[in-house]
């Protein structure tokens, strides 16, 4: 296996000039946020204006169906260089960033910006790397990002890794020491973003942070890194990788776009909250299927003496808790989307995927409609159920609300 310090190591970092760039209007929200809501990103264009901002760098995935998304690529693309031609970077060689992120319910969530070798990466559901997704993923969402990525001469991250870390060794050894840090940025994020104060670490540091970080990595045998935001962001960089691989591998072993710049977080932080993602089932016959999942599932209101697992079904908003009494996977919701995947298959019927009981409830009063609720899930069991089953279904839980997310800040040079 490949030795642990080298998948998570410094990069060399590009941070905006404080002296040409105003971070709060430089910094904006990961591309994957607000998919729907226009309105957020006019916002955001509005409060730029015409200052040098990320957001010109990055294709907001709102946009991604627009008939003109290939020339929004194209200036995406020009302006990188034009960026770097006027000089509005600064350049940290070898580095890594420790970060303290207030996010919006005033909670401290911290983390490591570096960068991860992506041939330690497989997105595959069966995938055995040290650095594995924790959902499905979605192989028609990385085509059109990778159009975006294969010219663009940088990145910007919005990848969250996580660590299992329960005692919190590997951030406290940054928290100790940062008041011998230097501080590169300390800003408010626009949007009720929260606020924001990155430290560079010396060599000093990075030695005693990747000395704590390998001793928590070696305890978690085959799985070390799993994804938290920003999967299909990371598999379009392994596409891209992989597709340089078979052209030219000579370069590829050495080349920048081997890499992807990510940030380090401990699955343990108090900041972290996941909530589960439950779901509608549109226009079907909703006996037919509670018939199939019952059969499939042994589903019955008699509790289990197994740890439970368990689902709710909502019928014209009145729920009904039933019991998983022949689990295939260690989550519920592991249990439940292939028999809905199966029954889809075959039947007439629409899925859609949603945060809030109440709206299930409201929806599962049309006809033809099911609304399953699905418990919240316990991040302790992310680590063993994806080294169990593999990545876990798409939309088994969210993690944090949306303003919440990775804000853009550092870029590095992938050409």
């Amino acid at each position: 296996m490949k030795e642990i310090q080298h998948i998570f190591s410094p990069a060399d970092i590009l941070l905006p000039d404080p002296e040409k760039i105003a971070p709060e209007k430089w910094s904006v929200i990961a591309c994957d946020q607000f998919t729907s809501d226009s309105e957020y990103w006019l916002t955001v264009k509005s409060l730029t204006a015409s200052d040098p901002s990320a957001l010109n760098l990055i294709l907001p995935e709102i946009y991604l169906e627009e008939p003109d998304v290939e020339s929004r690529i194209a200036t995406i693309q020009n302006t990188m260089q034009e960026y770097l031609d006027q000089h509005y970077f600064k350049i940290y060689p070898d580095a890594m960033i420790y970060t303290e992120r207030i996010q919006s319910d005033g909670k401290l969530r911290t983390g490591i910006i570096g960068k991860i070798d992506l041939e330690a990466y497989d997105y595959n559901s069966d995938s055995q790397s040290p650095v594995r997704a924790t959902e499905a993923t979605v192989l028609e969402r990385i085509p059109p990002r990778m159009k975006v990525r294969e010219n663009a001469v940088l990145e910007l991250p919005h990848i969250m890794l996580l660590i299992n870390d329960p005692e919190n060794l590997v951030m406290n050894s940054c928290t100790t020491q940062k008041n011998q840090m230097q501080i590169l940025y300390d800003t408010d994020l626009m949007l009720s973003g929260g606020h924001i104060t990155g430290y560079l670490m010396n060599h000093s540091q990075q030695e005693i942070f990747t000395q704590q970080l390998n001793k928590i990595l070696a305890k978690n045998s085959g799985l070390q890194f799993a994804m938290g935001d920003g999967n299909h962001s990371l598999a379009t960089a392994k596409a891209c990788y992989e597709k340089l691989k078979q052209t030219d591998p000579e370069t590829a072993e050495h080349a920048p776009a081997r890499y992807a710049l990510v940030e380090l977080v401990n699955l343990h932080s108090d900041a972290l909250e996941f909530e589960a993602i439950h779901r509608i089932l549109t226009g079907i016959n909703p006996e037919l299927l509670i018939q199939n999942l019952t059969q499939e599932l042994a589903l019955s209101e008699i509790p289990t003496n197994q740890p439970e697992q368990y689902i709710i079904l909502v019928q014209n908003g009145i729920r009904k808790k039933l019991f998983i009494h022949d689990p295939k996977a260690k989550l519920a919701v592991g249990c439940l989307q292939p028999v809905l995947d199966h029954y889809l298959k075959n039947h007439p019927g629409k899925i859609d995927y949603i945060h809030g009981i109440e709206t299930i409830e409201k929806l599962s009063r049309q006809p033809d409609s099911l609304g399953i609720l699905l418990p919240d899930m316990d991040k302790n069991l992310l680590f063993p159920s994806v080294a169990q089953d593999g990545a876990l279904p798409r939309k088994t839980f969210s993690m944090g609300h949306a303003e919440d997310k990775r804000y853009y800040m550092e870029a590095r040079k992938i050409k």
